[in-house]
Order: structure tokens, then sequence, then C-alpha cells
């Protein structure tokens, strides 16, 4: 409950800011006052991320090979190949951009708060979630944009060097820059991880702002009704049952310790809204962004919901092991 606590008000904000892009949509000259603060709020975003992140958690883990191979698979190879087939399959008339924002959600990397928090909270291994999702992160600021271009190109999506490149320049070098800077406003950074944590989800905010004010002024609830909305909820129900079964039969299957486990599970199922917005709003026609974040909104806010339940019981799980041994011993 106090995850939720902690949650609801940002899903809440989330719901709301796309009601006041739906009726008071950027117009006129207001549209390139917010593209550009949205620019600089991308731009921070990724700043204080390379801050926050220390060289140790970077390099941290590597022992654990086995563990981080399967959670990039999960995230890099097994998400897209679904992603790819559903794509292919198109099991129902609905606009193709809902599809396309499926597939986009598919090759996304894992998100890094909420893996690490779930896994804490079910008794995991938290110090290779870190690894594990940092790592994501990371590679996800080189991969997806390469699996854009490689993947969606085939469904006629936009994907080219250049579009990387913007990527890497919005995205890696405020990262880079930010990681550099970390001796000398890493302590500062660490006594506000509040306020960090408001830009995070502010610049997450101007970017929907931003995409469905243009995405409005395109007509795109004119697109979307609540047959199709109804749709992308059930596909990203399924998509996500797929995923944490799988993770769940791989992590045994393989024998990883239960902690090892709710690891993989937790950080091998999630995707970042925190990364996607900013991609998308570089990688894709502006006015077609809105559409395209549908999906993946709607997929981090049941991954949530959905996780924290499976968090409490793997946790409910783990104190009658650990009460079992202590009867035990």
């Amino acid at each position: 409950m106090k995850l939720f606590r902690v949650l609801d008000p940002f899903t809440l904000t989330l719901i709301v800011t796309v009601l006041l892009a739906s009726f008071f949509p950027a117009q006129g000259s207001y549209v390139g006052f917010f593209e550009g603060l949205t620019t600089a709020a991308i731009a921070l975003l990724f700043f204080m991320h390379g801050a926050k992140l220390s060289r140790e958690a970077i390099i941290a883990g590597s022992s654990h090979w086995r563990l981080h191979l399967w959670v990039m698979c999960s995230t890099f190879v097994l998400f897209p190949v679904l992603g790819v087939l559903f794509a292919w399959w198109a099991p129902v008339n609905v606009s193709p951009e809902i599809y396309t924002g499926f597939l986009y959600l598919c090759i996304l990397p894992a998100t890094v708060q909420s893996a690490i928090a779930f896994t804490s909270l079910a008794g995991g291994n938290v110090a290779a979630a870190v690894c594990a999702a940092s790592a994501s992160s990371l590679l996800g600021i080189f991969l997806s944009p390469l699996l854009v271009g490689m993947v969606m190109h085939v469904h006629g999506a936009s994907g080219s060097l250049q579009q990387v490149g913007s990527i890497m320049l919005q995205l890696l070098v405020p990262f880079v820059a930010g990681h550099l800077s970390r001796p000398l406003i890493g302590d500062w950074v660490a006594r506000h991880k509040k306020w960090i944590g408001k830009t995070d989800q502010t610049s997450i905010l101007l970017v929907i702002y931003t995409a469905f004010s243009e995405a409005v002024r395109h007509g795109i609830w004119h697109k979307v009704g609540i047959g199709s909305l109804l749709f992308i909820v059930v596909v990203s129900l399924v998509l996500l049952a797929i995923i944490i079964s799988v993770n769940m039969f791989v992590a045994r299957r393989l024998g990883f310790s239960k902690a090892d486990e709710i690891t993989i599970v937790f950080c091998g199922s999630k995707k970042s809204l925190a990364n996607g917005i900013p991609m998308a709003n570089i990688l894709f026609p502006v006015a077609s962004v809105g559409m395209m974040v549908l999906p993946l909104m709607i997929f981090h806010q049941l991954q949530l919901m959905i996780c924290a339940v499976l968090a409490r019981r793997y946790q409910q799980e783990t104190k009658v092991a650990a009460k079992a041994a202590t009867e035990n011993a």
C-alpha cells in the first residue's frame, strides 16, 4: 500500500496532463516554446541520471553474468520478438499506430527505480537488480534506437543513423556530462533525491503534454475510441503475463535461487516510461508520438500494479521460507 501511495499521485497527474492537452493543447507561438522547454527538460533528466549513477554501480555485478545475460535477453530479445510477431499478426482492426506503439514498447530498456524497488520489497537480490536495471538503461540508449531502425523499418517506421545520432546527442551526451560531473555535484544530488525525482516526473509530463497537444491537433481522439483503449489494456496484460511466466520458468529451469528469480522477474519484465517517451519524441514525428506512446503509458501503469501484487506474494513466500528454516534449525 505504501508503494501505491507513492505512485498514485503521478498516475493521476499523468491523466490530468493528457486531459489538459486534450482540451487546451499548445497552439501558435506556444508550440515552439513547449518544444524547446521539453528538449531542455529531457537533457536535464539524463544529466541527473548520469550524476546519480555511481561508477561502482555501472561496473558492479559482473560476476553474476548468467543473471544479467538473461535479463538483457528478456529485455532486448524476447520482448522485441513478441512485439514483431504481434505487429505481424495484427489480430484486431485498430489503428496501425497502436501496433507500432506496442512494437516500440517492446524494444525499450527496463526501468531502474521500480525494478529495484519491487526486488527489494519482494526480498530479491537487490545488488544484482541495481546492476541489471542500470545496465539495461545504459544499453537502451544505444540499442533501442538501433532496434527502431532495424525492426520498425520493416513495418514502415522511420529509423536512421541520423536519428540514432540525435538520440546520442540529446540523451547520451547529457548523461555522460552528468556522470563526469558526479565528483562535483554527487553529494548535492544525493541530498536532494526527492527534488531530482520531481525533475524526472516534470520532464515526462512536459513531453506528454507537448506530444498530446500535437496529436490532438491532428485528431488523435477521433482515431482512438473506448474499444481501442480496451484493446491496449488487454494486450498489455497478456504481454506482461507471457513475459513474467517465461522469466519465472527460465529462472527455475536454470537453477537460480529464489532471490535471483525475483530479480530476473522484476528486471526482465519492465519497460521504461522515463526513457521511452523522450526517445519517441526524438525518433518519430511529433504528430504521431501521442498515439505511439499510448501502449507504453498504459503498459507502464499496469506493470506497476501487477508487479506490486506479485512482490507482496513473493514477500509472503520469503517470510514463510525464513520461518520454516528457523524452525528446522
